[in-house]
């Protein structure tokens, strides 16, 4: 059923894209030999320093994960490089629905409990959000270049409220390890008030995200788990800069600050937080292309080629090594994904009725 809830939205997705392209055709002029040539004056080297960025980043991933499950077994990072590059690969091809391909792929390698690899991929996804939402929110607010931004003060107010944000996924955090089991009850009782089938499934997101805590044993292992969140996602903003100031021939671009490539980021995240396959990367195009042209005058013609290279650089380049790496592991994806998903339903229905019982 939920297959064929995804197959419709995909159609209906891409019903919408040529609706649009047949309205927009006549209205909206589109200079193709300009959009070539942007790209024809392109330099190269920040493309491939914004490549390897990404790639470091997905070598950063594998490093933290090695860490956070630790108290299941000792791994090291490199064998754990091929699951995060191949799930990343397959949520390229197939959209957000492959997410669970990662923890799945760790479970088999390793030989660990599937419930356990998912408790650290709800973990890994706090911290990228805490890392993400502090450097976007200290960038907004303190760095002196984001006075150049337009409408500063409201991004220096979207800044404040990014950083108590980011303070109070900390303080969850920090309550979730030391209480998680009082929490999940106060939430199972209060929230179940209203709905018995929600107070679980809090219940159960609680308690599975207070079992992921459980692999960061001291202070040393949450702040260095901390320190790599950031220093990867400093790597994927490099990767957005290098893109940027690759289009030498377009000043816009090639002198845009920091700050204004957080605002490009975080255009492209938002876009890609509900991605279908394929018809998410046009819409991820789009978004941050549009970002480009409404906040700092980009020539449309600039601002999609450098919106298509951006997609290109920051998610699709990690298909080739995706493809090499489950062809020498003989790993089919699209039947990974499948079995993933599966993995992840009967995980999810474990967990309702534990919380269910304990009630």
């Amino acid at each position: 059923m939920k297959k064929n809830h995804r197959w419709i939205a995909a159609a209906v997705g891409a019903a919408v894209v040529i609706v649009l392209i047949a309205v927009l055709r006549g209205r909206v002029h589109f200079d193709v030999r300009a959009f070539f040539g942007q790209v024809r004056y392109v330099d190269w080297r920040g493309v491939a320093l914004g490549i390897g960025c990404i790639y470091f980043a997905y070598f950063c991933r594998a490093f933290r994960w090695a860490i956070l499950m630790r108290p299941q077994k000792h791994v090291s990072s490199t064998s754990l490089l091929g699951t995060q590059v191949i799930g990343f690969t397959a949520v390229a091809l197939f959209g957000r629905p492959a997410d669970p391909v990662r923890p799945y792929l760790v479970a088999k390698r390793t030989g660990t409990p599937l419930s356990a690899q998912f408790a650290v991929y709800i973990v890994e996804r706090m911290f990228d959000s805490a890392a993400m939402a502090a450097i976007f929110s200290a960038t907004l607010f303190l760095a002196p270049d984001s006075r150049t931004l337009p409408h500063h003060e409201l991004f220096a107010k979207v800044g404040k409220i990014g950083l108590v944000g980011s303070l109070g996924i900390f303080v969850l955090m920090v309550a979730i390890r030391l209480s998680g089991e009082a929490l999940a009850v106060y939430a199972e009782q209060s929230l179940g008030s209203l709905s018995v089938k929600l107070g679980h499934s809090v219940a159960a997101k609680i308690r599975s995200f207070r079992k992921g805590l459980d692999t960061i044993r001291s202070w040393g292992e949450f702040f260095a788990v901390a320190g790599i969140s950031l220093g990867m996602w400093g790597l994927i903003i490099s990767a957005y800069i290098f893109v940027m100031h690759a289009f030498t021939a377009v000043p816009e671009l090639s002198r845009l600050s920091f700050a204004s490539s957080m605002l490009l980021m975080a255009a492209s995240i938002v876009s890609s937080v509900v991605q279908l396959p394929v018809i998410g990367w046009f819409t991820t195009i789009a978004a941050t292309s549009e970002t480009m042209r409404g906040f700092f005058d980009v020539p449309r013609e600039a601002a999609y080629a450098c919106g298509a290279l951006l997609l290109i650089v920051t998610f699709l380049s990690v298909i080739p090594a995706g493809l090499l790496f489950a062809h020498f592991q003989r790993i089919s994806l699209r039947g990974v994904k499948k079995q993933s998903e599966e993995a992840q339903v009967v995980e999810e229905e474990l967990h309702e009725e534990a919380a269910h019982h304990s009630s």
